[in-house]
């Protein structure tokens, strides 16, 4: 237990490194000379290394894709690896989403929980080792991702500069232990408009969503009207009916319809409200005429509406490690000439893509509607027999008291990306889930737990 006193008397510092670092907001933008993933994600990097360097441990900056910290001798070496890039923060908080402030014992912003406090918490677990000189037959390594958020391209430029670890984790999960995570598919579907909508109503534009990943908590459609006031009512009867937050502006013949849903992770689309597909549920109620813009709605409202698996698009795959298939409608960018909605399709660990990809395209089939841009990572699956699990199964108990029951997920981890790699952590079992909303946040005491967890698995790893 000599590192769980190291990592107490470290509390206040590993408080006021995770709020330095939670202050930048470092979503992915524009890339620039020597900042491939942009200038917020770059400042990260640099405080991030910065933190380690103070911490009196070697650093690197790999030409600004990603930077590690590391401690130790020998050939081989023991990863961690999380990522200080993070989704946009949305609408809604209570706090300042780069505040970094605390409120009751809880540190709120954006990256608090996803991945900046936990990655912070295993960078002072090492330093927690370094200090109480433990021998140890490897390096250990902490590796900060800087694009896990929008494909993990980092990755790629990291595994041709180095070799890859024997061992490790990613703190970027649930605990207890994550032995199997589902295959991810993101992609396109577009559908060009031939028969376009005339007449009296017709849709301007439609576009909502942030992320393929995320639930989208808003939506806007732009319509045409020479008679708004009939569509405004037809709107008050579906609200009062479906109790959606749904709402209308008039401007002359004008009419934005807004549309205001539940944020959630794009691997748990039935913790959210869809906001783009309550806001087609209604604009499948008005009359605009047969043409490609309805029968695509109608296409959509039919296959999909507020489902979460892909009941009705023939593709709920299921299986008894990982559960259902997640379906989510991530964004919508749709006008008078063509629309693109980006999905993503998360399918069980034992089940192949044909498994869900062969039914898709029999449903599209013969609709116009086209598959672009597609993203797919295979499933992950670790053996419970593996050392790797069991060395952090042994941790875990030890540290918790809890037996380490082995998981499998729907959110795509660090760990498909790296080989030896498996997710550990830092959602305790039961906690809220607060990834990807508005509020996200940490608990100060879940901040020190981790770092504790954390300084001992690297530990046992690398011994």
């Amino acid at each position: 237990m000599k590192l769980n006193k190291l990592i107490d008397v470290m509390k206040e510092d590993i408080i006021e490194s995770t709020q330095e670092i939670i202050r930048i907001k470092s979503t992915e933008s524009e890339a620039k000379p020597g900042m491939p993933f942009g200038e917020g994600v770059a400042k990260s990097l640099e405080c991030a290394l910065n933190t380690a360097k103070r911490l009196g441990l070697h650093t690197v900056n790999l030409d600004g894709y990603v930077g590690y910290a590391e401690y130790g001798q020998g050939e081989e070496y023991v990863l961690a690896l999380g990522h200080l890039d993070i989704v946009p923060e949305g609408d809604g908080w209570n706090y300042p989403p780069y505040g970094a402030e605390i409120h009751d014992g809880k540190m709120y912003g954006r990256g608090t929980t996803d991945d900046k406090g936990p990655i912070m918490a295993t960078l002072y677990g090492l330093k927690a080792i370094k200090d109480a000189k433990l021998p140890l037959s490897k390096r250990i390594r902490i590796l900060f991702g800087t694009n896990e958020e929008t494909g993990s391209k980092e990755l790629e430029h990291y595994l041709e500069k180095e070799k890859p670890p024997v061992a490790g984790f990613t703190p970027d999960a649930d605990y207890p232990i994550i032995n199997g995570e589902k295959g991810i598919t993101i992609f396109n579907i577009v559908k060009e408009f031939s028969i376009k909508n005339k007449g009296e109503k017709y849709i301007k534009y439609i576009k909502g969503g942030q992320a393929a990943n995320m639930v989208p908590d808003y939506c806007e459609a732009g319509i045409i009207a020479t008679n708004a006031q009939s569509i405004v009512k037809a709107l008050g009867i579906f609200v009062e009916e479906h109790k959606y937050k749904i709402s209308a502006v008039v401007n002359k013949n004008l009419i934005i319809i807004k549309s205001i849903g539940e944020s959630a992770h794009g691997s748990l689309p039935e913790l959210g409200t869809n906001a783009i597909m309550q806001l087609l549920s209604f604009i499948g109620t008005i009359d605009l005429g047969t043409n490609d813009v309805s029968e695509f709605i109608e296409f959509l409202n039919k296959n999909i509406g507020m489902e979460t698996h892909g009941e009705s698009f023939g593709v709920c795959l299921e299986d008894e490690n990982s559960g259902k298939l997640s379906f989510n409608v991530g964004t919508i960018n749709m006008d008078r000439n063509s629309a693109t909605v980006t999905l993503n399709l998360r399918y069980p660990v034992t089940k192949k893509l044909e498994d869900m990809m062969n039914p898709f395209n029999d449903k599209i089939n013969g609709t116009g509607i086209k598959v672009e841009k597609f993203v797919h990572q295979e499933p992950l699956y670790f053996s419970p027999d593996s050392p790797i699990i069991k060395a952090l199964q042994k941790v875990y108990t030890e540290q918790t008291g809890e037996e380490a029951k082995l998981v499998s997920i729907g959110g795509g981890t660090y760990a498909k990306e790296m080989p030896n790699i498996v997710a550990f952590g830092p959602m305790f079992p039961g906690e809220p889930d607060t990834i990807h909303k508005q509020n996200e946040y940490i608990t100060i005491d879940n901040l020190i737990k981790n770092a504790k967890i954390y300084a001992h698995a690297l530990y046992e790893l690398a011994k």
